[in-house]
């Protein structure tokens, strides 16, 4: 594909980057966005991209087996390209993948010595599924391997047992990772989340218990 049509996501996924960027989001070449097309395939963006500067041509599409299609002009897909392609998997029903590195998404995965993030009982959780009174919700944390194909590994043997409460996951130092059903919906629960990482740093500078149930 050379231009965007109404079934091709790439001009959206640039206009999110941008403001992801614009944020402080997804700064220098870091983060990566994907949608998943009717056939199973997705674009997501090149590695070695500026999320502030991306083109059509930013993009490779990977086809349902996992392979990046001839059309993709020898770019190298997302070095997290593995995560996404998981994901899709795990939750078909998603139609977008959406990765950041954020300092407050990095905070506050060190603000816990476990692998759960416990989340304080906003009304913002309402945004991403949670609708009990006063719930008693949590995040996953995961290890940054160096090999990304590991903390795959990770995600989909965490995932098998515990089925996660969000759509969403933290890898620790990294940054956020959030699945949806479609791209608005992605890019919700990135606002939603970066919004509560930052109620969770101000909290904790205040000595506040966030936690519903204590």
């Amino acid at each position: 594909m050379t231009g965007s049509t109404i079934a091709d996501p790439r001009s959206q996924l640039i206009a999110t980057a941008r403001y992801f960027y614009q944020q402080g989001w997804m700064l220098g070449t870091a983060g990566n966005l994907s949608a998943r097309l009717s056939d199973g395939s997705f674009w997501i963006t090149a590695s070695g991209k500026s999320k502030g500067e991306l083109l059509l041509s930013d993009f490779v599409c990977i086809d349902p087996d996992g392979k990046v299609e001839a059309s993709s002009n020898n770019l190298l897909p997302s070095a997290e390209t593995a995560i996404h392609q998981l994901l899709y998997r795990l939750f078909p029903t998603s139609q977008a993948c959406y990765h950041i590195h954020s300092i407050e998404g990095n905070l506050v995965s060190r603000l816990v010595a476990g692998d759960t993030l416990p989340l304080p009982p906003l009304e913002m959780l309402k945004g991403l599924g949670i609708w009990q009174e006063n719930p008693c919700c949590a995040m996953p944390i995961f290890t940054n391997h160096q090999q990304v194909s590991q903390i795959a590994v990770d995600i989909e043997k965490h995932f098998g047992v515990n089925f996660p409460q969000i759509p969403a996951l933290l890898i620790r130092d990294h940054g956020l990772t959030v699945w949806a059903d479609s791209l608005a919906a992605a890019r919700n629960y990135i606002e939603l989340l970066e919004y509560i990482f930052r109620y969770i740093l101000a909290a904790s500078k205040l000595d506040i218990n966030i936690c519903s149930d204590e």
